[in-house]
């Protein structure tokens, strides 16, 4: 026997440990190159090994305890004193060298799985198959082979229905119909074979290998039930595995696509930047954004006041006419920096005027107004970006009618200080977090609704920060102004929650009652599709052990393993009442009967089932489980286990089939209405439209599995709620879109991006502004 420990290696021999040089040890263990070669069913199998093995060991020192107790009893050792020194002797070996031992057995089952499943798995592409050979089997050997039949007999009538479940998904992993129950490799004769190898390498006394024939069954070996049902949880699809009402909706998937393209956008914007800075250091006279795209979306001349023409700007005297170019011959004016032509506009601050709704209008549209002032190519390349973008994005905002007109009002004065800081800090289009970006942000969102009047706390801290980024510090300004905007937001948020607080705890009940029912109608309609049950526990199941399931989900947060308990009794109540043909199986019926009656009673008074029917069902059930039990057994031994195969193969096939039909329904593809209902998240507007015109709202609360969805209307009123169903109705009919769900900048900055690619799909606007 070899025992490998850090690299050290010894060798068990006739009760003594002795060290093996390195050259002498014994490699079994299978190398990661060999693991990452092997294809995606051997990795599989190799799990499943590991799984197995891992268990089988794990329960080996427990056995070992009750095969030296059972070695160590005289009461079954029988008259012959050798024989009685011969157990004793082995006993204490076993007794004194458990970890030897242990090690044998570990290692023995795991090669025997690895044996198994290597004849189990496909030969690889090209290897030619091993020649079809006749010989005579031994007579010791047909001699084991039935011996061992009659050990493993037990074990797999006991487990004939997991062993039949992994053979039907064993079969599915290497697409066949099934793997029979002679070939499958987790089988119990494997586990009892390797078992008797350790110990004829264990025990150095031949006449004692005897001894451990009779110490292999039930009772003494570890239980193999949990290592089968390990194996068939791994097989199982993804869906059949996760036994809670979660629902999974696709907003990850939809954050990192937007963050994807959020990056693109960024990184095209860096690369124009850098090239704005390239030509204007080369002095090339090349327009860097030519013409911005015409249309609604886009940048374009407005007729709205202040957009009407070229308006000259007081006080600033740039040595040329409004919109004229340098003639030919004469030298083009010096790009200055705008920085220094806007403070200049700026003036004392007495002069500016505060912010508020009585503000003039001829502050409205500036930026396009002061770019048609200034003398072409008066300007270098990245202020004539950064005005033309900032330009498009205060447009998009100040021509949106959805956005109150005293916002908008507001949002006007930032024009010259959001321009400021992009020019001192051009990470304003790069990052979110700007403050300046996120005032902007800030202010173009959450004015969407009217304000309630003059003393609107929302309102007025617009307000406030408005006043403090136009006679500020900028860059502490605007932090100062997101800070205080973003408390005012917060505070409205609290009052809205504590409004809808009622009903949110109400939907969150009834939709928590909704799905642990539709849970546990699915667990029960699993079972039912995929065993042969008899009639008197099939509408039990139905009528009255769904609202049990249903119980026993909604309290598994507060009472965990509910639900695996409500789930195991009715599975055992399930075997309890199929066809027993053998003793063993009415013994086991025997004894496991009180513990399911007592688990069915619990669970029927916790959902209160107190009339007479409950009594009748006891009743009937009793008759069913002695019909059972007292049914004669006139096959042979091998005919029982043959037919309980058989139908453990059957009812494994239905169930099997159940689990894929709703893996597969789960799969299949999601409708365009479904992915969008995923991407909703609270705090996004959403429009309405139908016989009566649009209707703007934001959605207040999304309950925690996404079947109901609360809004509420503008100032917070008239709120309403909508099933699930229904919003996917409205988004397959077209009767509701999303509104802007990013930020006004960052919105703008991606349409000016693809627009310019557009316009140039093979180039692109920054192969455009490279190549002129």
């Amino acid at each position: 026997m070899h025992l490998s420990y850090c690299h050290v290696e010894i060798l068990w021999h006739n009760g003594t440990y002795r060290s093996l040089p390195p050259t002498q040890a014994v490699n079994t263990a299978q190398t990661p190159a060999v693991r990452q070669a092997a294809s995606a069913q051997q990795a599989t199998l190799d799990a499943l090994v590991a799984i197995a093995a891992a268990r089988a060991a794990d329960g080996l020192a427990d056995m070992v305890q009750r095969m030296t107790a059972a070695l160590l009893d005289m009461t079954s050792a029988g008259n012959d004193p050798q024989a009685a020194a011969r157990r004793i002797r082995s006993g204490k070996l076993l007794k004194d060298n458990a970890y030897a031992f242990v090690h044998l057995a570990s290692t023995g089952i795991e090669l025997a799985l690895h044996k198994e499943v290597a004849q189990l798995a496909p030969a690889a592409k090209g290897a030619s198959p091993a020649p079809l050979t006749l010989s005579l089997v031994p007579m010791e050997e047909m001699d084991s082979q039935l011996a061992f039949a009659a050990i493993s007999r037990p074990f797999d009538i006991q487990q004939s229905e997991r062993l039949a479940g992994l053979g039907v998904r064993l079969g599915m992993l290497l697409g066949r119909e099934l793997v029979r129950a002679n070939h499958n490799p987790f089988r119990p004769d494997v586990f009892l074979r390797a078992l008797q190898e350790a110990w004829r390498e264990f025990e150095p006394d031949e006449s004692a290998h005897a001894l451990v024939m009779p110490l292999l069954r039930p009772g003494i070996v570890f239980d193999l039930g949990p290592i089968l049902e390990a194996l068939n949880d791994r097989l199982k699809p993804a869906r059949v595995r996760e036994e809670r009402f979660a629902k999974t909706d696709d907003r990850a998937a939809a954050r990192a696509a937007r963050a994807r393209r959020d990056a693109a956008v960024s990184r095209q914007l860096r690369q124009l930047f850098g090239t704005a800075e390239q030509l204007a250091s080369a002095e090339l006279d090349i327009p860097l954004i030519p013409d911005l795209p015409h249309g609604s979306g886009g940048w374009r001349p407005s007729a709205a006041a202040g957009f009407a023409g070229a308006v000259p700007i007081p006080g600033v005297h740039l040595g040329a006419q409004p919109g004229t170019v340098a003639a030919a011959g004469t030298a083009a004016p010096i790009p200055a920096p705008l920085i220094e032509v806007l403070e200049k506009l700026a003036g004392p601050p007495a002069s500016r005027p505060r912010a508020g709704l009585d503000a003039g209008q001829h502050e409205l549209f500036y930026l396009p107004r002061l770019k048609q002032s200034l003398p072409r190519g008066s300007l270098s390349r990245g202020d004539e970006t950064t005005l033309d973008l900032l330009s498009r994005i205060f447009e998009t905002v100040l021509l949106d009618d959805s956005i109150p007109k005293e916002t908008r009002e507001l949002i006007a004065f930032l024009q010259v200080p959001v321009l400021k800081a992009a020019l001192k800090d051009r990470s304003f289009f790069f990052e979110e977090a700007h403050p300046a970006r996120r005032m902007l942000d800030l202010l173009s969102s959450a004015g969407w609704e009217r304000p309630a009047g003059a003393d609107d706390p929302v309102y007025r801290a617009m307000q406030r920060g408005v006043d403090k980024v136009r006679h500020g510090a900028q860059t502490e300004a605007f932090a100062a102004a997101v800070a205080d905007l973003e408390a005012s937001l917060a505070a409205r948020a609290q009052l809205e929650e504590a409004a809808i607080a009622g009903p949110i705890a109400q939907a969150t009940r009834q939709e928590k009652q909704a799905a642990a029912v539709r849970s546990a109608k699915r667990a029960v309609s699993l079972r039912l599709a995929g065993e042969q049950v008899v009639a008197l526990v099939g509408t039990f199941l139905e009528q009255r052990w769904t609202p049990v399931l249903a119980l026993a989900y909604i309290i598994e947060d507060s009472r965990p393993g509910a639900v695996d308990n409500a789930t195991r009794t009715m599975d055992d109540l399930i075997w309890s009442v199929k066809p027993k043909a053998t003793q063993e199986q009415r013994k086991a019926l025997i004894q496991r009967l009180p513990g399911l009656i007592a688990a069915l009673n619990k669970w029927l008074d916790a959902i209160k089932w107190q009339d007479a029917e409950r009594l009748q069902f006891f009743a009937a059930l009793a008759e069913c489980h002695a019909a059972i039990v007292r049914a004669p057994i006139e096959l042979s031994p091998e005919r029982q286990l043959e037919l309980a195969v058989e139908a453990a193969q059957q009812d494994a096939l239905r169930r099997v089939a159940q689990e894929q039909a709703g893996a597969a329904e789960e799969a299949a593809p999601r409708d365009p209405a479904s992915a969008a209902l995923d991407s909703l998240e609270r705090g996004m507007r959403v429009e309405f439209s139908g016989a009566l015109g649009a209707r703007k709202v934001r959605l207040a609360w999304v309950s925690p599995l996404r079947t109901l969805f609360i809004f509420s209307g503008a100032n917070r009123q008239e709120a309403f709620s909508l099933p699930a169903e229904r919003l996917a109705e409205a988004f397959r009919a077209g009767s509701i879109r999303v509104l802007a769900a990013e930020g006004v900048v960052g919105r703008v900055l991606g349409e000016a991006v693809g627009q310019g690619a557009m316009n140039d799909p093979a180039r692109g606007p920054m192969a455009a502004a490279r190549a002129g």
